[in-house]
C-alpha cells in the first residue's frame, strides 16, 4: 500500500481483528487440527480402521471428509461411513453452509456420515439432517458397533 498512513491502519486492523484476521485464523486452524488429532487418536484406541483426510488426498480424492471409515460403524441406528470434525459451535447458518460446501458432497460419494461440532450445536441442526443420513453430535461416541462385530 503506497500511502503510509493507510498501510499503518491496515496493519493495525490485521493485528487486532479477533474474528477474521491472520492471528485468529491461525488459532482456529490450530484448534481444528487439535480436535482432528483427538478424533484420530480416539478411533485408533477404539480399533476402528480409517483413512485420514491427508491419506485420501494422497490417493487422489479432492473433496474429503476428515475421516473415511474403512469399515462402517453404527451410531444411533445409522450406518456411518465418514466423520467430519468441526472445532466450533454448530449454528443453523454455518451448518447449512457446510451442507452445501462439504457434507452433501461427502454423502453423495460415501453415504451416511457423522458431523461432530465439538463445542455444541443448535438442536434444529441435528434434526434437519438426521433422517437424511447425516448425524450431528458434540462428541465421538465412546462405544460404536462396527460391521466386523
Amino acid at each position: 500500500i503506497g500511502c503510509e498512513v493507510l498501510r499503518a491502519q491496515v496493519a493495525h486492523c490485521l493485528e487486532v481483528d479477533e474474528e477474521c484476521g491472520p492471528a485468529s485464523d491461525l488459532i482456529k486452524r490450530s484448534v481444528g487440527e487439535e480436535y482432528e488429532m483427538i478424533l484420530r487418536d480416539t478411533l485408533t484406541l477404539m480399533g476402528v480402521p480409517f483413512s485420514s483426510e491427508e491419506g485420501l488426498r494422497e490417493r487422489g480424492y479432492d473433496k474429503t471428509p476428515d475421516i473415511l471409515l474403512t469399515v462402517p460403524i453404527a451410531v444411533g441406528g445409522t450406518v456411518i461411513n465418514w466423520i467430519e470434525s468441526k472445532a466450533s459451535f454448530g449454528d443453523e447458518h454455518s451448518h447449512r453452509q457446510y451442507l452445501r460446501e462439504q457434507y452433501w458432497s461427502y454423502w453423495n460419494r460415501f453415504g451416511a456420515g457423522l458431523v461432530i461440532y465439538w463445542f455444541g450445536f443448535v438442536e434444529e441442526v441435528a434434526a434437519e439432517t438426521r433422517d437424511k443420513g447425516i448425524v450431528v453430535m458434540d462428541h465421538m461416541p465412546r462405544t460404536v458397533q462396527t460391521l466386523l462385530d
